[in-house]
């Protein structure tokens, strides 16, 4: 595989403020991101990941702020003055070029010679698993093709930063999965500093050094991936992660037992343990028999439950759960190993090494 001599940058955004007339796109973001690290912004659609993005680009000015790379400032500068690539969802390749031409264009626009141009196409083609693809018309390029060429010539030029715009977004999901698992090895291999948008948590987790998780236009947590999910800190940010077991406002008394907190907390799925066979709905296992359950020494609450739902996800299940909680059933998930049927009853038992206390 072919090797570059190009290496990361440090981007740094202080402050960054983008208004829309009066909608705030950016409310004062801070991010800052190491040399050869890739981060994740993480978030719903609307949220302002993709203005980000266009600011640090030079794409789209700044009410207020300051974007730097390796401490130089980059307010008003051009965006081909940056020292900053940009991938997008779409490939957006130039149809009247071929494949050369369309990973030679930054090159060609920076007046490189066309010999330079042409061993650094062939060396980020190289890169990407697409050798001898230079002479190739992109109309005949499948999905996953172009997107490889669409990073190549992102590449080509040896930016500093490369900004991903959801740059698998409308693949399917397999060939999405097999480029998400390709993408990190030829970034780490070139040590480009990277920001990588996504709405997808499931690919945040799998590319990321850490993860910015994004809302109504602001840093709402960041961290490693391992991080953000065991102390997600509030329940927005739980439930966006894919946390479903989220208490932030009326918490049941049982469970909050569980938790020894009044505040808001999620219980984790992984780790909501489910018994084959159990008291029922009703029958709560608690060690003095209450029905609805109780905390057990170390604070391990026993509940009875009916399995509602049931998904075989091939090394797991999910399970939807209705559980009695005093008076009252609340819905709970667990993913466990084994997978009891659709109306079994079965015995939940929750303790504390399942609780993540969070902010409402």
């Amino acid at each position: 595989m072919a090797t570059t001599e190009a290496g990361g940058g440090t981007l740094r955004i202080t402050g960054a403020h983008v208004h829309f007339d009066k909608t705030k796109a950016l409310d004062g973001v801070d991010l800052a991101v190491g040399d050869g690290e890739m981060v994740v912004l993480l978030g719903p659609s609307g949220c302002g990941k993709t203005t980000l993005l266009r600011a640090a680009a030079g794409l789209q000015p700044l009410n207020a702020g300051r974007i730097e790379l390796d401490g130089r400032d980059l307010t008003g500068q051009r965006p081909d003055q940056r020292g900053i690539g940009l991938m997008f969802q779409d490939e957006v390749l130039f149809p009247h070029f071929d494949v050369e031409g369309n990973v030679a264009f930054g090159l060609r626009m920076a007046k490189v010679p066309l010999a330079e141009r042409r061993r650094r196409v062939a060396e980020v083609l190289a890169l990407v698993g697409l050798s001898g693809f230079e002479g190739r018309d992109v109309a005949t390029l499948s999905g996953g093709e172009a997107q490889r060429v669409s990073l190549a010539r992102a590449l080509a030029p040896e930016p500093r930063v490369l900004l991903l715009d959801e740059p698998f977004g409308s693949l399917d999901r397999l060939l999405r999965e097999r480029l998400i698992d390709e993408l990190r090895p030829v970034l780490d291999q070139v040590g480009v500093t990277a920001v990588h948008v996504t709405h997808d948590h499931h690919e945040a987790f799998a590319l990321a050094d850490r993860i910015a998780v994004m809302a109504t236009g602001r840093l709402l947590r960041i961290g490693t991936p391992e991080e953000v999910w065991t102390d997600p800190r509030t329940a927005q940010v739980a439930r966006f992660l894919g946390h479903t077991n989220v208490f932030d406002a009326e918490v049941p008394p049982v469970l909050a037992g569980a938790a020894r907190r009044e505040s808001g907390f999620v219980l984790r799925a992984d780790r909501v343990e489910v018994g084959d066979t159990g008291g029922g709905r009703g029958s709560g296992a608690g060690s003095s028999g209450q029905s609805g359950g109780e905390a057990q020494d170390g604070g391990v609450v026993q509940l009875g439950a009916v399995v509602m739902r049931r998904r075989f996800r091939g090394d797991r299940y999910e399970l939807r759960l209705e559980a009695d909680v005093g008076e009252a059933t609340t819905t709970l998930d667990a993913i466990t190993p084994h997978g009891p049927a659709v109306g079994a009853n079965v015995t939940l038992r929750i303790g504390p090494n399942a609780v993540i206390p969070v902010e409402g």
